[in-house]
């Protein structure tokens, strides 16, 4: 029997519940984010994946271009349904972060009109250089 006097329940590695909660696909990419000092828990940077978390507190990384804001309603006792995963936590971020203005899919790429020919070598560079500018 294993009697740790609940303690277990109270608390969850850091890495464990981002992949509980489905924002990373698998632990071993959760554990490098945390590694990668990429992560704070309540303001202050963490570097161990075997950081403990606890109901209530508050996650800040990033999360492809957003910045995710998460305070943890519960631990969890599985990486369950996406529904179940949603119940795990409490997006903080402002509602105006939530709509991305910076989607690619909504921003204008430099397109060229059709059977305007092959690109030369110096508009394939001037493309490239604005997309590289595009994309950061």
């Amino acid at each position: 029997m294993n009697d740790d006097g609940g303690t277990a329940a109270a608390s969850i590695r850091v890495d464990k519940w981002l992949w509980y909660a489905r924002f990373f696909k698998s632990r071993s990419l959760a554990a490098k984010l945390v590694q990668a000092r990429k992560l704070r828990v309540n303001s202050k940077v963490t570097t161990k994946s075997s950081s403990m978390v606890k109901a209530e507190d508050v996650l800040t990384f990033a999360q492809g271009r957003n910045i995710r804001v998460i305070r943890i309603r519960d631990i969890g006792i599985r990486r369950g349904p996406a529904p179940e995963a949603r119940a795990l936590y409490e997006d903080l971020a402002p509602p105006e972060n939530k709509e991305d203005a910076t989607n690619p899919t909504t921003t204008p790429v430099a397109r060229r009109d059709a059977g305007s020919g092959r690109p030369t070598k110096a508009d394939r560079r001037a493309l490239d250089k604005l997309r590289s500018k595009h994309e950061e």
